[in-house]
C-alpha cells in the first residue's frame, strides 16, 4: 500500500475545521497528521509536523494565511501549500500564489475537486482553476498599489476623511489628495465611495 499523504489543516472555524478533517479522514489516501486555529499555530505544526500538504485558510487571526505560506515557504522552500478560502477577489489570489502557495481553491468546490488537487500539488504540480487564473492574470496585468496608497485606501475603507487620514499618517492633506487621486486612477474608478467598494470586492483591503 502506498504512503498516505499527510495533511496539516488551518482554518480559525472550529466547525469548518473539524467537517474538513472528517471528510479527509474517510480518504484512504489521506492522512489528517494536524490541526491549527492561527497563522502562528500552523506555522509552528508545520515546523514540527513536515505535512506534505497544507490546507490553508487566509482570513486567520494572530497571523494572516498569506504571511503564514510566506513563513513557512521561507523555512521550507519545498513546502506545498493549498488555500482553501471563501475569498475570490483577485489581490487574494495574486498574494496566496506570491507567497507560494501551489493551488488556490474556494470553500464551494467538490470533493473530487479537492482530492484532485491535494494529489496534483503533491505529485508536484501548481493547480488553478480556469476562474482563478483569469483574475489573476487581470491583476498581473494592472498597476500595483504603492504602500503608502495601500495605507490611504484602507482608511478610506473605514471612512476616514482626508484631514484624518492626513492626521494617521503625518502627512499633508494635499499628499493625501495626491494618493487618492493616484489610486483612483490605478483602480479605475471616479470616486472614493467606488474605491472602497472595489478594493473590498477584489480584496485589496479586509474589514477587520
Amino acid at each position: 500500500m502506498p504512503e498516505r499523504i499527510r495533511i496539516l489543516v488551518v482554518d480559525d472555524h472550529h466547525v469548518v475545521r473539524q467537517g474538513l478533517v472528517a471528510l479527509l479522514g474517510i480518504l484512504p489516501e489521506i492522512e489528517v497528521v494536524g490541526q491549527a486555529a492561527d497563522g502562528a499555530e500552523a506555522i509552528a505544526l508545520h515546523r514540527s509536523l513536515h505535512p506534505d500538504i497544507t490546507l490553508m485558510d487566509l482570513q486567520l487571526p494572530k497571523l494572516s494565511g498569506v504571511e503564514a505560506i510566506r513563513r513557512i515557504r521561507a523555512e521550507d522552500p519545498a513546502a506545498r501549500v493549498i488555500v482553501l478560502t471563501t475569498f475570490d477577489g483577485d489581490e487574494d489570489i495574486y498574494r496566496a500564489i506570491e507567497a507560494g502557495a501551489k493551488a488556490y481553491l474556494l470553500k464551494g468546490m467538490t470533493v473530487d475537486e479537492l482530492t484532485s488537487t491535494i494529489r496534483a500539488v503533491h505529485s508536484g504540480k501548481t493547480r488553478l482553476a480556469p476562474a482563478i487564473a483569469e483574475k489573476l492574470a487581470e491583476r498581473m496585468s494592472g498597476q500595483a498599489l504603492t504602500a503608502r496608497e495601500q495605507n490611504v485606501l484602507e482608511r478610506i475603507v473605514a471612512g476616514r476623511s482626508n484631514k484624518e487620514i492626513a492626521s494617521d499618517l503625518d502627512i499633508s492633506e494635499a499628499t493625501v489628495k495626491t494618493h487618492v487621486n493616484n489610486l483612483l486612477g490605478k483602480l479605475g474608478v471616479s470616486d472614493r465611495t467606488h474605491a472602497a467598494t472595489v478594493a473590498l470586492q477584489r480584496g485589496i483591503v479586509h474589514l477587520k
